[in-house]
């Protein structure tokens, strides 16, 4: 392997920075309802406030996250905050990149061109640190309910980027000598973080549309669901399976949901060659819709851990997967997992649904002689890896199941 030349440079003052900036116009809001049109019916009002927590202590609605040094090989850093509704009326959660600097070098501003998700794909892929941002679900509800916002920073030691490493770290020593000089000239100058990122966090009354989040359908929920008279049961049987919700963030506006069946259960093995006719085999008596299980499914859900899923790869340091949900990112993504010949691991405890000791095949393939599959590690991680096609795995289908039937 060639002979890699790093700068390995610490930003003393503070690196990086999160502001999180107007949570909402008042803590304490109050929203008039009524269920009904008549005039003469007294309208009902509902109170709601949101709490934020770090580290079970509270926090103001202005969060900043920070960090002293940034450098390639950092011990990558994690912050959770909890998003606290102590009202009795639901709030509707989401955030929003505002803007972003890079040292003097790169500076977003959200406007009509440059949107937040644009941003946060750049923050997330295209610089050797990578800023993960993930909001778990899109809604608080009444009585105490949680929403969790995390933030996390990594910068790998060896991620094949050996030029850009060195370009950043340079200027970033640049940045903060400049910045130091001007304070020096000027005691009152206020020396400005080497990165710096705002973020617009907000908590507003739920309101019932189509592309507000589906309180009733969150990632990881279990479904029992009859398959043969496709509508959901109440205990398990040779029809009724257990599955587990795999949309990410299922909406209102979305007629289906998708259930991937317990993976302890017991499932027809196949070659990938036989895949479909398994597949077809085993759900012959099926009357729900159901699909083929696809490698962007099991991305979509791992790449929800932006502290531990990560991509490995022979020689280079692990790589945090980070979001996948821009268009085109996916694609990209397992690209670059292929052509390094590497593989995708996760955490069991997080992702316990699918965790199983033996092999489960994807639709996908991964290259002319294998496809990905899905396999536990250990005691703490599994994988989705590259799997030899003539191998024997087994076969789970994905049902798409129609929320009139739930």
């Amino acid at each position: 392997m060639k002979a890699r030349h790093k700068t390995y440079l610490k930003l003393n003052i503070m690196s990086l920075v999160f502001i999180v900036v107007s949570f909402m116009s008042v803590t304490l809001a109050w929203f008039a309802y009524s269920g009904l049109a008549d005039v003469t019916t007294e309208v009902g009002v509902k109170a709601w406030y949101i709490e934020l927590y770090k580290d079970d202590e509270p926090v103001t609605n202005d969060i900043s996250i920070s960090i002293n040094d940034i450098y390639p090989g950092m011990t990558p850093v994690y912050e959770k905050v909890k998003i606290k509704n102590m009202g009795d009326s639901i709030a509707q959660i989401s955030y929003n990149i505002t803007s972003a600097r890079l040292l003097d070098i790169d500076n977003y501003v959200i406007d009509e061109t440059i949107t937040s998700p644009f941003v946060e794909d750049e923050l997330s892929h295209d610089y050797p640190f990578h800023i993960n941002i993930h909001l778990n679900k899109g809604y608080a509800l009444d009585a105490g309910d949680e929403a969790e916002f995390e933030v996390a920073i990594s910068w790998p030691l060896d991620s094949d980027t050996d030029e850009l490493d060195s370009y950043w770290g340079v200027e970033a020593y640049n940045f903060q000598e400049s910045e130091n000089d001007k304070l020096l000239i000027d005691p009152n100058y206020q020396v400005r973080p080497s990165i710096q990122v705002v973020i617009n966090l907000e908590a507003e009354q739920y309101m019932e549309e189509e592309t507000t989040s589906d309180t009733r359908y969150d990632l990881g929920d279990t479904i029992l669901y009859d398959v043969v008279n496709n509508t959901s049961c109440i205990e398990v049987s040779s029809t009724c399976l257990s599955t587990k919700i795999i949309d990410v963030d299922n909406k209102l506006g979305d007629d289906t949901v998708s259930l991937l069946p317990d993976v302890t259960s017991t499932y027809l093995e196949s070659t990938y060659s036989n895949y479909n006719q398994t597949l077809t085999n085993y759900t012959s008596t099926w009357t729900v819709t159901n699909r083929a299980l696809q490698i962007s499914d099991l991305m979509s859900v791992i790449s929800t851990d932006i502290n531990n899923s990560v991509l490995v790869r022979n020689t280079l340091s692990d790589s945090i997967i980070g979001s996948l949900s821009y268009s085109g990112r996916m694609t990209t993504e397992l690209t670059k997992a292929i052509n390094y010949s590497g593989y995708y691991r996760f955490n069991n405890e997080i992702f316990s649904y699918l965790v199983k000791d033996t092999c489960y095949w994807t639709s996908s393939e991964y290259d002319i002689n294998n496809a990905f599959a899905f396999y536990k590690i250990d005691v703490n991680y599994s994988k989705l890896y590259p799997n030899d096609k003539t191998a024997t795995c087994s076969i789970i289908p994905v049902i798409i199941a129609l929320k009139s039937h739930i």
